[in-house]
């Protein structure tokens, strides 16, 4: 995913320069199926490479360290390599995207986010899960999420949750692990710094992601043509990466937050149910 997004930047960049994949190829002095194999995201592209392309495009400063981040980060190493048994390749990926990304933009309407949860949820959640063969899979999920949360949260980014009312009527865990939930929903929705969170309540009925039950939105800094989509599933997610998909979903994202209540709200609602 990461080199798609990548590389379809690249292409749209090169295309609005009038350029052809052979001056592209010039530049790096290559052959032309090699810009096409990096456009259409089947090889990655050395951050040197990928400079001088973005140079000779007349990318701005910021949008190219954007990009330069987002194609090195897989190189490096990371939080999730010790959770390699229970996280698959292509998650490990949204990880990746999710570590640069400048803001986070997530809807969930039957469960807390991943970012939100406490670690007895996360272990409730872990262990309803059909996908591990192990209780040792279960802790280890459980704890990835945990590094996962400290990551992002430390991370600076602003994080916008939107929450279906159903998350917080749902007894994952239990009546005091739903308390320890609640609380901790309601600590952050007091003032976390760089996160908004709002609840969808059953009064507001359909609403413009009715037809989803998950998904995240990230957008990388200084780069507003660059972002991604991601819709979770039991069998993996599925990725968006078009401008128009990402734009679209932005919108419904606006419409969404629009029909929930407002913060405010939002921490009086939780407030009341801690009491």
């Amino acid at each position: 995913m990461r080199r798609r997004l990548v590389g379809g930047a690249l292409r749209r960049y090169r295309e609005s320069m009038g350029y052809a994949l052979e001056d592209a190829a010039r530049i790096l002095e290559c052959d032309r199926s090699k810009i096409s194999r990096i456009e259409t995201g089947q090889r990655g592209i050395r951050p040197k490479e990928l400079r001088e392309l973005l140079t000779e495009y007349g990318v701005p400063e910021n949008e190219q360290l954007a990009l330069v981040a987002l194609a090195r980060r897989g190189g490096q190493r990371g939080w999730w390599d010790q959770y390699a048994d229970v996280l698959s390749e292509a998650f490990v990926d949204y990880l990746i995207m999710e570590s640069t990304a400048a803001e986070i933009m997530t809807y969930e309407a039957q469960l807390v986010p991943d970012l939100l949860q406490t670690a007895d949820y996360a272990r409730a959640v872990a262990a309803a899960a059909p996908g591990y063969a192990a209780d040792s899979q279960r802790i280890a999920a459980a704890a990835a999420k945990a590094a996962r949360r400290e990551a992002v949260l430390r991370g600076g980014g602003r994080l916008s949750f939107v929450i279906g009312e159903a998350a917080l009527r749902q007894e994952v865990g239990g009546p005091d692990v739903m308390a320890g939930q609640i609380a901790r929903l309601s600590e952050l929705a007091a003032g976390f710094p760089g996160i908004t969170l709002q609840v969808l309540p059953f009064s507001a009925g359909a609403h413009a992601v009715a037809g989803s039950a998950s998904l995240a939105i990230l957008r990388f800094p200084d780069a507003p043509s660059l972002g991604v989509v991601y819709l979770e599933a039991l069998s993996g997610g599925v990725y968006l990466e078009s401008q128009l998909d990402v734009a679209s979903y932005i919108r419904a994202f606006a419409l969404l937050r629009a029909a929930a209540l407002t913060a405010g709200d939002t921490t009086r609602l939780l407030g009341e149910m801690t009491g």
